[in-house]
Formats: structure tokens, sequence, C-alpha cells
């Protein structure tokens, strides 16, 4: 088993939309949306990850990451093996924009489509989502704020 160390982005728009990321791997059966992020890779730093990550997967170049509001650790298939992952989730706000992903970075990784979930439509949503209860626990913080200390969101 390869142990992966990850980062996502709660990226929320003035009006709390987040932004998610329909990821599908065919071969595995896997049919998710989840946050924008993925793997740190070697002698990078998780700041540098998210901002590559969010360049990638978004357009989004300019942004401050803000707080580390949660955490999960998960196991799933990957290519021709099982993958632990172990996820460190920043809040980051920023103005509103239309995602533009990099076409090459998608294509590699199973990216489908970006855009922006309404909060009502996630808790409406039928779709299956990483963490399982992504929209309440983007509820709690949309409400609550940042938690002093970051909330394990499981799988």
């Amino acid at each position: 088993m390869v142990i992966r160390e990850a980062v996502r982005a709660l990226v929320l728009d003035p009006d709390d939309r987040v932004l998610l990321v329909h990821w599908v791997d065919e071969d595995n059966d896997l049919d998710l949306w989840l946050t924008p992020g993925g793997g740190v890779d070697e002698g990078e730093d998780s700041t540098a990850a998210l901002r590559r990550e969010l360049r990638e997967e978004a357009g989004l170049r300019e942004f401050e990451p803000g707080p580390v509001v949660w955490t999960r650790r998960h196991r799933f298939p990957w290519r021709d093996g099982v993958v632990e992952q172990r996820e460190t989730f920043a809040l980051v706000r920023s103005p509103r924009f239309e995602p533009e992903p990099e076409p090459a970075a998608l294509d590699a990784e199973g990216v489908r489509e970006v855009r922006w979930w309404r909060l009502d439509e996630l808790e409406a949503s039928d779709a299956e989502f990483a963490p399982r209860r992504l929209a309440a626990h983007v509820r709690k913080l949309v409400e609550d704020g940042p938690p002093a200390v970051p909330l394990d969101v499981e799988v």
C-alpha cells in the first residue's frame, strides 16, 4: 500500500458556494464530487501543492490559503494498488470566478467537470461526495466559522 500526503481546498465564494470537481475512475467504479486538491509532490510543501492543484484544477492563481479546517484519512484503489491518503483541507475564500481548469492536468487525473455548488444543492443532491457528509460539514463551517482545531471529517 502506498501512503500519500494530500492537500485540498474548501473554496468558498462570497455567497458561500463551494467549488467542487467531478472525479471519475472508471477502472475502479468511482464517481465522486470532491474539493479541488491532490497529492503533495516530493520536495513540495503543502502550500505550494495547494497553489499548484488550484491552478491546475480550477485556474485559480491569486488566493491566500486560510486555516486548515478539516482532516481526513481514507483508502482507495488507484491504478494497480491501494492508496492510503492523508488529507488536510484549507479554507480558501475567493471572489466569484469562472473555473478554467488546465485540460492536460485534468485528463491525466480523471476530472470531468469543475463547478460551483450552492449549499442547498449539496444538501438535495443524490451525487456521491467526498467526504460523504460534505454538505453537513460545509453547513457547519458556514454557520459556525472555522473550528479552533481541524475537524476529522472521516470518509
